[in-house]
């Protein structure tokens, strides 16, 4: 087993272009940031400035959307020395992207789609995560997917295919709270036995989020606060992990950056009662 870090970095936001001014002139106490990997691989001026003043003072972890690393495409060797540059250059604490494909045949869906949860597909995805750890010479961190369809081919639930990837690929998980409870509601599956089938050991950090209910279905849009029983989840999630670093998405509507840390801090409220009820 690989022994990637998992410091406890404390309570982080995603870094998003509309804070930028915020952030640079009134320095919030901020624990660390994560940035949206795509959006700093090709661009120089202000966002680049940004983000080398930002990692001057904080921790900074990269989170990909492109890496497709469920695709039967080759892996796009161009598109990860470009993540491997940024992340050295920003000496990031971890390097994550999803469980997922984003395209077929040369073609971008521009959608995180899910994979199916079969053995065929297991040996697939751990090969190709091995080869990825190779390039980008660390740990790759996974986040679990929220998803709107299943596979009928699938032998085995998401939880079992997550903690075998993790083990036989020897990398960490990014554990999506809200994710889980999304997924749970759309596909039917207790949230709780999901999370109590994910190896503690593997999760790195955690996120939180808003979403979206729109009856039928919850869509994971990251607008709004965290409702209550994704903190409900949350608390069981610290309890089981023993406290991992956690982040704040909101990517829709956007509001100032002081509401926005406001939520995330709300964290350490839940921290409390779930060690408090262990």
């Amino acid at each position: 087993m690989t022994r990637f870090d998992r410091p406890n970095l404390g309570l982080g936001v995603g870094l998003r272009t509309v804070h930028f001014g915020h952030i640079l002139d009134k320095k919030p106490a901020v624990d660390w940031f994560e940035i949206i990997t795509e959006n700093f691989l090709d661009t120089g001026g202000r966002p680049r400035f940004v983000l080398d003043r930002i990692a001057e003072r904080h921790p900074i972890v990269l989170h990909g959307v492109s890496m497709s690393v469920g695709s039967t495409d080759p892996l796009d060797r161009v598109y990860l020395r470009k993540v491997k540059a940024l992340a050295d250059r920003v000496r990031a604490v971890w390097v994550s992207d999803h469980v997922c494909w984003t395209g077929v045949a040369g073609r971008n869906l521009h959608d995180l789609l899910p994979m199916p949860y079969t053995e065929e597909a297991l040996r697939h995805l751990v090969k190709r995560i091995r080869r990825v750890q190779d390039i980008l010479e660390r740990p790759r961190v996974l986040e679990n997917p929220s998803s709107y369809v299943e596979f009928r081919s699938s032998s085995m639930p998401e939880w079992e295919f997550l903690a075998r990837m993790a083990d036989e690929a020897d990398c960490g998980l990014l554990l999506d709270v809200n994710n889980v409870y999304v997924s749970s509601f759309n596909h039917g599956f207790d949230a709780e036995t999901y999370l109590r089938g994910i190896p503690p050991e593997r999760v790195a950090y955690v996120h939180l989020a808003g979403h979206t209910n729109l009856g039928t279905h919850l869509l994971d849009t990251h607008i709004g606060p965290v409702i209550d029983p994704v903190w409900k989840l949350y608390r069981l999630a610290h309890r089981l992990t023993g406290g991992r670093s956690t982040l704040l998405e909101w990517d829709e509507q956007i509001p100032s950056f002081p509401v926005v840390h406001r939520e995330v801090k709300k964290a350490r409220k839940h921290m409390e009662v779930a060690l408090a009820t262990a």
